[in-house]
């Protein structure tokens, strides 16, 4: 599983690979990211994020089998690496803002940062110089990882 273009081989593959952390975003995965499942084809894996780049999202297993004309049942196996995340799309890109320039105005306007995270983030650029990227506003401001998952969507260096 440390090898990012590794192709699990079996279900039982997918079950470890679930135990040891490994998600896949269905409605972030790529191409390549899809053909490490077993069972499914290039075509099936084209397919899919044809239909998330046209604004498609999957909200449930159901959704995929219904993208892919199969049955669920089909792909319960892959259901423990399977990650359901919603995304809320603004014409087909996510407005992003300069982490070394935007206005605390500016940063509470994006999802999940209070008035006084925006404050704080403001206060470090302007006391200890501009953000080198999202690891460093993390170390300096000692944020947790899955917030910043959430802004790195929002916030460019």
């Amino acid at each position: 599983m440390s090898q990012p273009s590794y192709r699990l081989q079996s279900y039982q593959e997918v079950e470890a690979a679930a135990k040891l952390g490994f998600a896949l975003d269905v409605n972030r995965a790529t191409v390549d990211d899809w053909l490490r499942l077993p069972g499914l084809s290039i075509r099936q894996a084209q397919g899919l994020v044809r239909l998330r780049q046209a604004g498609v999202q999957f909200h449930c297993l159901e959704d995929l089998a219904a993208a892919l004309g199969t049955a669920p049942a089909q792909l319960t196996p892959l259901a423990a690496v399977l990650s359901f995340c919603y995304y809320e799309e603004h014409c087909g890109t996510l407005p992003t803002v300069s982490l070394n320039q935007a206005t605390v105005s500016c940063l509470v306007r994006l999802p999940g940062v209070p008035a006084a995270l925006a404050e704080a983030i403001v206060w470090e650029r302007s006391h200890r110089g501009p953000y080198q990227d999202l690891a460093d506003l993390q170390n300096r401001l000692g944020l947790p990882p899955d917030l910043v998952q959430s802004l790195m969507y929002y916030l460019r260096p």
